[in-house]
């Protein structure tokens, strides 16, 4: 598996997110270009504009297929980071972190977890800067 850091640490699925991907956006358009011609040439339109809204089903499929498993990996991490920092102090995380902020504590190692979490809160770090400033980078093989 490819080593983990701040330059690669995104998922990209080939499969789903520039194939399918593709295909819908080529599709959509297509089948735009075609319910336009179909409607110039005065022709029935009936099954272009239907061909049309199924390439917009699946465009909205393919958004909230993906927007629905980040949600809920999002909330997974926002507890396992919880329970961490419990762990590690005894105490709460600081309800003033972001979904965003505690997303991006999770690349920290312990060691460099307590020190970040508590200059997010003080300095209002972006999830960005929070993980430009990890030095160990603990990678996530799970995400989705």
């Amino acid at each position: 598996m490819i080593e983990q850091n701040y330059a690669r640490h995104t998922r990209v699925v080939k499969g789903f997110h520039m194939v399918l991907g593709g295909l819908l956006t080529v599709g959509t358009i297509t089948s735009f270009v075609n319910a336009y011609l179909q409607i110039a040439a005065h022709d029935s339109v009936i099954g272009s504009i239907l061909i049309a809204l199924l390439f917009i089903c699946g465009i909205l499929l393919f958004w909230y297929a993906r927007q629905f498993a980040v949600t809920v990996q999002d909330r997974a991490i926002r507890a396992e980071e919880t329970i961490r920092f419990y762990t590690l102090t005894n105490k709460a995380l600081d309800n003033k972190l972001t979904m965003g902020q505690i997303i991006a504590l999770r690349f920290a190692p312990d060691d460099e977890f307590l020190v970040l979490a508590d200059r997010a809160v003080r300095e209002n770090l972006s999830a960005d800067e929070i993980k430009r400033s990890i030095k160990t980078w603990k990678p996530d093989h799970h995400r989705a």
